[in-house]
């Protein structure tokens, strides 16, 4: 049946079906979905998971060999199916409406899939998929439901706020959830776990800064050391809080290490991408920063960001704002991506 985002939750404390099919053009929700589908699923027993992407080089019939392939490491897997155009084409749909005539035992299906053309909801594979377990569509968020959804996120950090200045968040991220999830994080960095006023909210998400904590990551990845160490410069004296910064960068890094060591088990790139919400704008940039970082460099990057929060939490000497700099340099290379400053 079809579901709404918020009543996946409840319904999967209630039973386990055996296909998910979420579909939907807004990444976070789609990301954030998939991942609550497939920790009910390891909760339950699905320790192996195979991941098939559909592009130019993918074959149907690698879903029912997967299918009736059996693991010799775990009785129950998941197989997560990467839809990227929402188009299964004819072969596909006949060998989905297929799988879900034959549902093999002990395997969940879960399909992330690009957005639905208005035609293709009712058509037959489609429908069969709702039929056999359950749909999700997400859909942009906007005026109310951006602010209850954005209340809900704050709620799961031990953060409050009033409806009206929650809407200063709103207008702030213009509808773009993964900004918004940032903002959360922020204002979790800062404050913690408390009532927020106005006053919080307007100072952590003022945009009148020029540079931002994102450019900055962008930059060092990039290789543009001189870039990222004046946007660094201009976030100390507009103010921005060092842990807001060391957040943003550690965040970046972990993310690097973990695509890093999936790629590394062989694990098809776009698939991995898509898992860490690396999409098109990012793929050459996150490309060209594994290129040039090693294992070790992250995570000596890590180390050095551990050192960086014992010192703004007083707990070690030493300059905070110089071993950010230190975790810039670590990021950076000496041969850019691009020379512009």
């Amino acid at each position: 049946m079809w579901l709404k985002a918020e009543q996946l939750t409840s319904a999967l404390k209630k039973q386990l079906a055996p296909v998910y099919f979420i579909s939907g053009d807004e990444p976070l929700q789609l990301g954030e979905t998939a991942d609550a589908i497939r920790l009910a699923a390891k909760q339950a027993g699905y320790e192996n998971r195979e991941v098939l992407t559909v592009d130019k080089q993918f074959k149907w019939q690698e879903l029912s060999q997967s299918a009736n392939s059996l693991s010799i490491f775990a009785d129950k897997k998941i197989i997560d199916l990467r839809l990227p155009s929402g188009k299964p084409g004819t072969e596909g749909s006949k060998a989905l409406v297929n799988y879900c005539q034959h549902l093999p035992e002990d395997t969940l299906l879960l399909i992330s899939s690009g957005k639905l053309e208005k035609s293709a909801k009712n058509s037959k594979w489609a429908t069969t998929l709702e039929k056999s377990g359950g749909a999700i569509q997400v859909w942009p968020l906007e005026g109310d439901n951006l602010v209850q959804w954005l209340q809900r996120r704050l709620q799961s950090k031990g953060l409050n706020a009033n409806k009206v200045d929650i809407q200063l968040i709103a207008t702030r991220v213009e509808g773009n959830l993964l900004a918004a999830a940032q903002e959360v994080e922020k204002l979790f960095v800062l404050y913690g776990s408390c009532q927020l006023t106005k006053e919080q909210i307007e100072n952590a998400v003022a945009d009148s800064s020029r540079y931002d904590v994102f450019n900055l990551v962008d930059a060092a990845l990039s290789g543009r050391v001189d870039r990222a160490g004046k946007i660094l410069t201009a976030l100390n004296h507009e103010g921005i809080a060092a842990p807001v910064v060391l957040w943003a960068l550690t965040r970046e890094t972990r993310n690097l290490i973990h695509i890093q060591q999936q790629l590394a088990d062989g694990q098809a790139r776009n698939a991995v991408f898509m898992r860490h919400q690396v999409w098109d704008k990012r793929q050459k940039l996150v490309s060209f920063a594994l290129s040039k970082l090693k294992r070790n460099d992250l995570m000596q990057a890590i180390l050095l960001a551990a050192k960086t929060d014992r010192q703004i939490k007083g707990e070690e000497s030493g300059n905070c704002w110089g071993s950010l700099l230190q975790i810039i340099g670590i990021l950076a290379s000496k041969s850019p991506l691009s020379s512009r400053s």
